[in-house]
């Protein structure tokens, strides 16, 4: 499909949300790193083009810039943060780096700021002009917004006019109207600014003046058709975990191709209470065809005596895939293996900031050996993850596991921290069901991202019947996102926190203390592991 606008990422961690945000009005777009060479995007024929944020300096000497020849392009352009900064310096304005130490070599030309003030976090900003796409606030004189920059823009380009202002940005947003050029030093992308999407909504459709070619509900049939035209024989294989975007996939890959598709679930032994049983309960009446594989033993086997949480997930990755493979070395002729990537992870693989650090592996089916020479078959690279919902709404995927939580490839290996042991995974699990439990009681599910029990490595004394206890703790985890970048804790009820804590120590062997986690991501992340 043609991209009507193409972002330029240059290493923001909310790039991604830019996107999303395009998408949600119904406009096409696509992301490409930042230093793409000109041919590479301009080939795509964009009517618009967005350069986002990004942890560089334009005072820099190894600072990432766009190509001239995009940037003479004579699109359509909106430049966020870096992006702006980007654009006042390739047309001739002054961007001023933080502090005299910051950019000492670029100090002769550029000079450096004396106030000591960089804004990160929320800021209030003053609207001096209501130009371009800030006709879209209607005439309001100041708004919050989100900033995060420390280098500011001093002096505008030729042609160019200030049309917002803020504490430690003197220029806040500038525009050129001849030019359909516009730049904001906030962030319009993030719910932390308030008439963030408005802004970029007006920029769209009132400047770039793009039409709505985009709706996720009607990408099905396109996919159906493309899998049916790519794959006209042989057997197909799927990794079903019963999770949304693999379910999605399967569903979509089988209405296209039929019982050829055979649909592989392995019970690694790191499921939740009931996980198996639900997978067979709802996956089966969607006429797949699936093969249920028992290899817990053999998982809980290769992960005994290991506590470092990096060397769990890959011995679960390098397990998955063998056991996956045996399995589908017993169908015949199969020639394809379909993979529920997702946009994001397409995102990350030709990601301008390929030096950034791993926090977690991550456990896909795409580890599989080359040996198996299997053609990919990925019908939701092209989405994120709300737009996958929307399609498996569409197809009638029951609400069960439409809205399901996330839930980690490594099971709940990454949830029991230390050694993995077959008596902590039982009272993990008991402790996992009575969470689940009561966030469904109290009608939660749909309002918290993420809730669950981990269980951890430390014993402390309780009293319990007039006698001592030295057992376990479970920590429990209940997180609200918008899309799992960013996610705050949640603070429960305080009846369904009591009857949460109470029932856990009642009903859990081997645990006699409950805490509750509220630390935000980031810094921290939403799993413990």
């Amino acid at each position: 499909m043609q991209a009507q606008v193409v972002i330029l990422d240059f290493g923001s961690q909310y790039t991604q949300l830019i996107a999303r945000a395009v998408r949600e009005q119904g406009v096409y777009c696509e992301i490409l790193p930042g230093t793409a060479a000109a041919d590479k995007v301009l080939s795509r024929n964009p009517k618009a083009l967005i350069l986002s944020g990004g942890p560089s300096s334009v005072l820099a000497a190894d600072g990432l810039f766009a190509d001239k020849q995009i940037l003479e392009a004579k699109l359509p352009m909106f430049g966020i943060c870096y992006g702006m900064q980007i654009l006042a310096k390739h047309f001739g304005g002054v961007v001023t780096g933080w502090g005299r130490a910051a950019h000492a070599a670029d100090e002769a030309q550029t000079g450096a700021d004396e106030s000591g003030i960089r804004e990160f976090g929320r800021a209030e900003v003053s609207l001096a002009s209501a130009e371009g796409p800030f006709k879209a606030l209607g005439g309001q004189k100041t708004f919050t917004a989100w900033m995060s920059h420390g280098d500011k823009i001093t002096q505008n380009p030729p042609g160019f006019r200030t049309i917002a202002t803020s504490e430690g940005a003197p220029i806040c947003a500038f525009g050129d109207e001849a030019r359909k050029i516009y730049g904001v030093q906030f962030h319009v992308e993030v719910h932390h600014t308030p008439q963030g999407k408005e802004i970029l909504k007006s920029f769209l459709f009132d400047v770039a003046k793009l039409e709505k070619d985009w709706n996720p509900a009607q990408f099905a049939d396109t996919v159906i058709a493309d899998v049916r035209a790519k794959a006209p024989q042989g057997n197909v294989v799927c990794g079903l975990s019963g999770g949304v975007d693999s379910t999605v996939a399967a569903v979509l890959v089988h209405k296209a191709i039929g019982s050829r598709l055979h649909c592989i679930f392995v019970d690694n032994g790191l499921l939740r209470e009931g996980e198996r049983d639900d997978v067979e309960k709802f996956l089966k009446p969607l006429g797949l065809n699936l093969h249920i594989v028992d290899a817990s033993r053999r998982f809980l086997d290769e992960l005994k005596g290991v506590t470092n949480p990096e060397q769990k997930r890959k011995i679960i990755g390098r397990v998955f895939i063998d056991v996956f493979e045996e399995e589908a070395q017993r169908i015949e002729a199969v020639e394809y293996l379909v993979q529920g990537t997702l946009y994001p992870d397409v995102i990350e693989s030709v990601s301008v900031v390929g030096q950034s650090v791993t926090i977690k592996s991550h456990h896909n089916v795409g580890g599989l050996k080359d040996v198996m020479k299997l053609k990919l078959i990925e019908p939701l690279r092209e989405l994120f993850k709300d737009e996958v919902r929307v399609i498996g709404r569409g197809l009638k995927i029951p609400d069960k596991i439409i809205d399901r939580q996330p839930f980690p490839g490594p099971g709940l290996a990454v949830r029991c921290l230390g050694e993995i042991t077959d008596d902590k995974l039982v009272r993990l699990r008991r402790a996992d069901s009575i969470v689940r439990e009561e966030v469904e009681r109290a009608d939660l599910a749909t309002v918290i991202w993420q809730s669950f029990a981990v269980l951890l490595p430390i014993q402390s004394v309780g009293v319990m019947g007039d006698g001592r206890t030295y057992e376990q703790t479970i920590a429990v985890r209940a997180v609200t996102s918008v899309d799992g970048m960013t996610a705050d804790w949640y603070m429960f009820p305080e009846e369904v926190l009591r009857r949460m804590a109470s029932r856990i120590i009642n009903e859990t062997p081997g645990v006699n203390r409950v805490v509750l986690d509220i630390s935000t991501k980031p810094p921290s992340t939403i799993e413990w592991e």
